[in-house]
């Protein structure tokens, strides 16, 4: 399944450790595929695959600087994702707090039928 909307592109890119460890690299400052590359043991066919991930998501951008094509950190999609996340925390809190009172009331009402 592809994702097609942003949100669900930047869940399902930081869905993966190694992208999570490129992006938190990235985040210090544009690299090299190389220097991406380098503290992972793994091809850099692989690491330009989720590097790829990462640019469908908006999650990073490459430039270009002559025969270099550095990545940078793009944190736009984060900041919507982190909005969502705050949206729907405060709805979840507000549900829980609900139940908590609704489960209290019935635990009191209980107690006060075995007196």
């Amino acid at each position: 399944m592809t994702p097609t909307d942003s949100l669900s592109r930047t869940f399902a890119a930081l869905a993966d450790p190694t992208r999570r460890s490129i992006l938190a690299r990235l985040a210090k400052g544009q690299a090299t595929v190389n220097e991406i590359a380098e503290p992972f043991a793994m091809s850099l066919q692989a690491v330009s695959k989720h590097l790829k991930v990462l640019e469908v998501a908006g999650l990073i951008s490459r430039g270009r600087d002559a025969q270099y094509r550095p990545c940078r950190f793009e944190p736009a999609p984060l900041e919507v994702a982190t909005d969502w996340m705050t949206k729907n925390q405060q709805i979840w809190t507000e549900r829980f707090d609900r139940l908590e009172q609704h489960l209290t009331h019935i635990n009191h009402d209980q107690h006060k039928e075995k007196k």
